[in-house]
């Protein structure tokens, strides 16, 4: 494997972060125009990538303590923090990641940084452990998130604030639901461990893996047996209570975790709605995958309803509505760093229109389930309050604010009657 170039690959995402890129997006690029990449620097670049996101607030603190003024040069600062990241939360060899960093690091501009960057690197390995202290006294650079949005959960979950961001820089768990038409926890935990892999049970439909594995080395999955879904995401079809012969409209579906679950749990007739096609085709590859024939699948702008409705009323609604994502920043740690202290204001505007487009669709004592990935207050009980307030014929049957754990990302689920 090419450390060196994993490491100038990761640079190119951080840098693009920085200017405000989505990360996911970034690795695709990159990816799409380096189609040689072997196995081991995929799995090295996503490593750097990811890692430097989530650990983006130290990372920089220290590089900041080294430092007599700021580094200017975006390609530079991006390769210093990838080769730390792999420093000091990587096992590679210490002499390896500083020798590559630093020449590639002296293919930028004439050469001129190659010292600084020789410097830099060696000096962090000697005082590492002083400066990793150094940053438990700067918020930051302690938790790992911007001071704003530190400042946000204290105010808003007293109670919860401290164990929210403890529980935000861990790597998320790898969670699967089992296909209740093919067997149950208890069953699929002696195939695991007939595989020799390790897991536990969370409820009679979902298991927990000890450590995150590719699906292809999941058994069963090809065949529908399993899905990989977030315990907190699985709890959305259980609330919604889909029955046999129901009309269900899944609105912004993609990729489709939801819509097999639903489908799981009632011989219903689902609608999966996505406003991108390239997203839409995951939700009928997961459906293949499960075996269900019987959804119908709508490309479309859900606000829209000429482009998509044919005005037969739905039983029931998942609207699974864009928001900040709030909810989900350890699986997408760039997050973090790219969203603003009024982007939840914003979304939650977006999404009153498409709330109430939506409840034009369901019929009357219908109900609509509320459903974002968010922890933001705007998006989630601000929101539903809204709305209640718009819609006399609404009635709130439960609400639940899930926070992330160590079972779960965080959501937002409000269940909402038509009268």
């Amino acid at each position: 494997m090419s450390m060196a170039r994993a490491q100038q690959l990761a640079a190119q995402s951080i840098a693009a972060v920085a200017e405000g890129r989505n990360l996911q997006d970034a690795l695709a690029d990159i990816r799409a125009a380096h189609p040689d990449l072997s196995a081991q620097e995929n799995g090295a670049l996503q490593d750097i990538a990811y890692g430097v996101q989530r650990y983006a607030g130290s990372l920089r603190f220290m590089l900041a303590q080294m430092l007599n003024k700021p580094i200017t040069n975006l390609q530079l600062e991006s390769l210093l923090l990838a080769a730390m990241y792999q420093l000091h939360h990587s096992r590679n060899a210490p002499h390896a990641v500083v020798n590559e960093a630093v020449e590639s690091i002296a293919k930028i501009g004439k050469g001129q940084f190659r010292s600084f960057a020789n410097a830099v690197l060696r000096r962090f390995l000697r005082e590492r452990d002083q400066l990793a202290a150094a940053c438990k006294k700067n918020d930051v650079a302690k938790h790992n998130l911007p001071e704003w949005w530190i400042a946000y959960l204290r105010h808003h979950y007293p109670k919860y604030w401290h164990n929210i961001l403890t529980t935000l820089q861990t790597h998320p768990p790898m969670t699967l639901r089992i296909n209740r038409r093919r067997g149950n926890a208890e069953s699929y935990l002696a195939t695991l461990a007939e595989a020799g892999i390790a897991a536990k049970a969370l409820d009679d439909y979902a298991v927990q893996l000890a450590e995150p594995l590719p699906v292809a080395q999941l058994p069963g999955f090809s065949d529908g047996l399993v899905s990989v879904q977030d315990f907190g995401a699985q709890q959305a079809a259980y609330l919604l209570k889909p029955q046999h012969g129901e009309r269900i409209l899944d609105a912004c579906a993609a990729p489709g975790g939801k819509t097999g679950h639903l489908l799981e749990l009632a011989d219903c007739r689902v609608t999966a709605l996505d406003i991108d096609e390239t997203r839409l085709a995951r939700v009928q590859s997961n459906l293949d995958r499960l075996g269900f024939q019987t959804a119908s699948l709508a490309c479309a702008d859900a606000q829209d309803l000429s482009a998509w409705y044919d005005g037969r009323p739905f039983d029931a609604v998942l609207a699974d509505v864009p928001c900040t994502a709030s909810g989900v920043i350890r699986r997408n740690p760039d997050i973090k760093w790219l969203r603003r202290p009024g982007d939840a204001a914003k979304t939650a505007r977006q999404q009153e229109a498409l709330l109430d487009a939506l409840w034009q669709t369901l019929t009357k004592n219908g109900r609509m389930l509320l459903a974002t990935c968010s922890i933001f207050e705007e998006e989630n009980a601000q929101q539903l309050q809204k709305f209640l307030t718009r819609h006399a014929d609404a009635e709130l049957l439960e609400s639940h604010v899930l926070l992330p754990g160590k079972h779960q990302d965080g959501f937002y689920y409000a269940l909402i009657q038509k009268q």
